[in-house]
């Protein structure tokens, strides 16, 4: 097995403290990658839990499978997070004592050259979270319009450039497919100045490779659906903690719970509430939760991660 699937999980002090793994409780890792935050609720429960991992990646359901061999308690569920509620129904999962949903893409999938997520290695464009389905970000790229490009590199990448860099990469696509990693980089060096590029804080292809990652993974349009479930499938008292890497998921993490919270649709001045929305719980922690110093100085990867936690009442 990869080593990387070893590496201790990003906030997961803070995940054990808010989840507050008990024996006896049921659990949901929606993301499941290597098994990390899994393997910490598991051994916080004493092994006398039941942990439900979801993964799209079947990588990730092999590694994490071996990994908690030794606990009985341990499902994995191959499937995306956002069918989650159907994937638990199936599986005949009980009311969560808790659920973690990790929304970045793990450091095996970013160190795989091969699955093309880096653009640091010259690779095949796949970008895909799962390898057995849906198009390659290779085939993506192959027929989208300048004009929806552009739309992506803004909406997913929040990327300045974005309407130079589908100029180039339609010009580019004309006399070569955009196949690799290093193709789609080129794209963005010959569209972003020289002048620009050095004073970028991280490397200059990052917004697009972030932005065309969530389009050819759906990323974002299921996921308050999704939250929602999760929330739903709590146990009143359960805990639904989760992740972000960048301030799009965030937004809908924070208006999403803030809507669980606050589900009112009555104007603010009516006397009473003839909505008959009732609040499913509420949003812990004072809000977004960030690493401490010494977690990112130990992971660089991790500065950008936000938690947030919310309780069913």
């Amino acid at each position: 097995m990869p080593q990387a699937f070893y590496h201790q999980p990003v906030l997961f002090d803070e995940v054990m403290a808010w989840l507050a793994p008990h024996a006896g409780g049921v659990y949901l890792d929606a993301t499941l990658g290597g098994g990390g935050h899994s393997e910490g609720i598991l051994l916080a429960a004493g092994g006398e839990a039941q942990l439900y991992g979801i993964d799209r990646d079947p990588e990730a359901i092999a590694a994490a499978t071996e990994r908690l061999k030794d606990f009985s308690g341990f499902h994995a569920l191959h499937g995306n997070f956002h069918d989650v509620k159907l994937l638990l129904i199936q599986a005949g999962v009980p009311p969560l004592s808790g659920a973690l949903a990790d929304l970045g893409v793990s450091s095996r999938q970013l160190d795989q050259a091969e699955r093309g997520f880096s653009y640091h290695e010259d690779a095949p464009l796949d970008m895909r979270m799962d390898t057995t389905q849906g198009e390659t970000a290779a085939e993506y790229l192959a027929y989208v319009t300048p004009q929806e490009l552009r739309r992506v590199l803004t909406e997913y990448g929040e990327e300045k450039w974005a309407a130079r860099i589908a100029q180039i990469f339609v010009e580019k696509r004309r006399e070569k497919p955009i196949a690799t990693t290093m193709d789609l980089v080129a794209v963005v060096d010959a569209a972003i100045p020289k002048a620009v590029r050095r004073k970028d804080d991280g490397h200059p292809a990052r917004r697009t490779f972030q932005a065309v990652r969530i389009a050819v993974n759906d990323e974002l349009a299921p996921l308050e659906a999704a939250l929602r479930d999760m929330a739903d499938l709590l146990a009143p008292g359960g805990r639904l903690a989760v992740i972000t890497f960048h301030s799009l998921e965030d937004r809908i993490v924070k208006n999403t719970f803030r809507s669980l919270q606050y589900p009112c649709t009555c104007p603010p001045k009516a006397p009473i509430c003839t909505c008959g929305k009732k609040p499913l719980g509420k949003v812990l922690g004072g809000g977004a939760i960030a690493p401490t110093p010494a977690e990112t100085d130990r992971n660089p990867r991790a500065r950008s991660a936000k938690l947030r936690v919310f309780e069913r009442r």
